[in-house]
């Protein structure tokens, strides 16, 4: 057969029927049972007119103190085709009684449409990282194939609008669900309806809502309960909570795989040895085969992590090859991890950008990463943790032994919470492992940022910035990479 007649007998699949755009006014009508202005077809959905590019559709959604209807004249003049609205606007449009309800309809209107093996990924500590990390792996090996939620769009916003952007091609789907009180992932996963459903770890994130990690990991599970018939639920098979875990997903019906460095795990750390990028090289058993790959991230609890994404890559059929190469390849988020060099006297210093989110768990993952990150000097910038309620003073206290761990030269901390350390660390030689650590406390970015060049940065520092977003310290980051900036790691 010559090359003509090759391309004349390309296979049709069912694939080939599907649109190539997102969505045209049609469908989403069918979809919400809403009215047209006009026929029209986008390329994307938007939430914030601040974002909108051109082909988007906006959904003018209403808040407790916004209205979204106030910006459609900023939405269409950042290049909006159409938007969802629920009284008649001068533009394009489908009208609706309810804009949440009618994102919500579109968001289980792109499930039932698609044929995507969806997965979904929650979990006390490292969801973010983790969902990203799975989605490189499913769009290496699928040539661009994979859809997923981006940022941290994990709730009952961040969740439809997440769904509602899935081409109707794509082969697989990623989605993140949070919560800050029993009841909001049973909602999400009832969206999602995943076929595979990941709980990366459980610790005490939202105690101050939940009142104990018992309440928490059952607050994680109620993601089984979207689980598709005959669904994957892959637990951590370290937690202490595992049996736990483990029961909710056999009662519902889902098959279980547990990863970790326990002897009982179905995907199991066999070994694990530095790499010379600061990550890790890994050895794991996943039963009916081993692996050898490279974890670009540092730390241990990213080895724990890659343990998660080879169990989803396998329950959903995708490449394992291509899920080691991006491991190997990965570089740390924003806010998240990302490793930036930045200009210091004599040469260059690195900082580590944790500033988004903290937690008791969290803090020493990252503390005990920062002891194994070579360098002159260690300095650590940690900002409260919320939302630990009377927990707080206990849990901030307890970092003194986990700083001291890590051979921190300097500690600057940041907010209210951070009182109950710095009277820990005030003890100096009293503690127990004899941490006589210099210390500043700040009540908030501004004062941090000050005392970090009032300390001063040298060539070969290591400085970690790590507390949850609300403290601000993304302005720290910000302050020392933006205008000092000159590389990043990976």
């Amino acid at each position: 057969m010559n090359a003509h007649r090759a391309l004349r007998h390309w296979p049709v699949t069912t694939r080939d029927a599907l649109p190539m755009c997102l969505w045209d006014a049609q469908e989403i009508v069918n979809a919400t049972g809403g009215v047209a202005s006009a026929d029209f077809q986008v390329s994307g959905v938007e939430i914030d007119s601040r974002d909108v590019r051109s082909g988007d559709l906006f959904f003018a959604l209403r808040g407790e103190t916004m209205d979204g209807h106030k910006f459609i004249d900023k939405a269409f003049a950042n290049g909006a085709t159409a938007a969802v609205v629920d009284r008649p606007v001068d533009f394009p449009h489908i009208l609706v009684a309810d804009t949440h309800a009618a994102l919500e309809a579109l968001a289980s209107a792109a499930r039932r449409r698609s044929k995507a093996i969806r997965i979904g990924v929650t979990g006390s500590v490292g969801k973010t990282g983790v969902k990203e990390a799975i989605f490189a792996s499913l769009d290496r090996g699928s040539r661009g194939q994979t859809h997923r939620s981006v940022r941290s769009y994990n709730n009952h916003v961040g969740v439809p609008l997440s769904l509602a952007r899935m081409p109707a091609r794509s082969l697989f789907g990623l989605f993140e669900m949070g919560m800050n009180h029993a009841g909001e992932i049973a909602q999400l996963t009832r969206q999602v309806c995943p076929h595979i459903a990941v709980v990366t770890t459980i610790a005490p994130a939202h105690i101050e809502n939940l009142g104990s990690e018992e309440a928490i990991a059952d607050a994680k599970a109620e993601i089984f309960g979207g689980l598709e018939a005959g669904g994957t639920a892959i637990i951590p098979a370290d937690s202490p909570h595992f049996e736990r875990l483990r029961d909710h997903a056999l009662k519902l019906g889902a098959k279980v795989v547990s990863f970790g460095r326990a002897a009982h795990a179905d995907v199991r750390l066999l070994d694990s040895i530095p790499s010379a990028n600061g990550g890790s090289l890994v050895t794991a058993d996943l039963g009916t085969t081993r692996m050898c790959y490279s974890v670009a991230e540092p730390g241990d609890h990213w080895i724990s992590n890659s343990l998660a994404v080879m169990a989803a890559v396998r329950a959903a059929g995708g490449d394992l090859g291509a899920a080691g190469l991006a491991l190997a390849e990965m570089g740390g988020l924003k806010g998240r991890g990302a490793r930036h060099q930045i200009k210091a006297p004599g040469g260059k210093a690195l900082l580590i950008d944790e500033s988004y989110n903290a937690n008791p768990a969290s803090m020493r993952a990252t503390l005990r990463a920062l002891g194994q990150t070579p360098a002159t000097r260690r300095i650590a910038v940690l900002g409260s943790m919320k939302e630990l309620g009377d927990f707080a003073p206990r849990f901030h206290a307890q970092l003194a032994e986990p700083l001291a761990e890590a051979r921190v030269d300097f500690a600057i901390l940041v907010g209210e919470e951070m009182r109950a350390l710095a009277r820990d660390l005030g003890k100096g030689a009293a503690n127990a492992l004899g941490n006589g650590l210099s210390f500043a406390h700040c009540d908030g970015p501004a004062e941090a940022i000050a005392a970090l060049e009032e300390f001063g940065v040298t060539a070969g520092d290591a400085i970690l910035v790590k507390g949850s977003n609300s403290v601000g310290l993304g302005r720290l980051v910000a302050r020392f990479v933006d205008q000092q900036f000159v590389g990043r790691d990976g």
